[in-house]
């Protein structure tokens, strides 16, 4: 398998993620870890809603699924959407190297602090991704807002 092969086989993985945390009632976004030889080693998806963790994203539920490992800078994390400052955080933290990220034509997240820290991020605006977020946040504005930390109109 090619790394092209292997980042879209990562990104299917958190898009299915994706489609699990909305069919739980929560946030439609995902996560999968990848080696280098495309053998998943985590999935995650934002159990915010469900657990009442606001820092269960995607990024950071798929990284506590990983366990504790000596090769994260071996790994590609693909996310279904642009990571916010807490799950690049995260990534750098943990010296991923590489990003596949599904969109951030919804949301840009922090991509200026991955290429400041020289991981590489590869965008792949993926049109499911799109519409799995467009379609959430028309529908249910008030807790995208309350996700991404913008205070409740008044």
């Amino acid at each position: 398998m090619n790394r092209a092969d292997i980042d879209r086989m990562a990104l299917d993985a958190a898009y299915e993620q994706a489609r699990k945390s909305l069919s739980e009632g929560g946030i439609p976004i995902g996560s999968a870890l990848v080696n280098a030889d495309g053998v998943i080693v985590a999935l995650g998806h934002n159990l915010r809603v469900q657990t009442g963790d606001p820092t269960a994203h995607a990024e950071t539920a798929c990284i506590r699924n990983a366990g504790r490992r000596r090769d994260w800078h071996t790994l590609t994390m693909a996310t279904t959407l642009s990571p916010c400052a807490m799950c690049s955080g995260t990534a750098v933290l943990h010296r991923i190297p590489r990003i596949v990220i599904g969109e951030h034509h919804t949301f840009m997240g922090r991509e200026d602090w991955l290429a400041a820290e020289r991981i590489e991020t590869v965008l792949m605006n993926d049109l499911r991704c799109i519409a799995i977020m467009e379609e959430f946040i028309t529908a249910r504005p008030e807790l995208w807002n309350e996700d991404i930390g913008v205070p409740p109109s008044k």
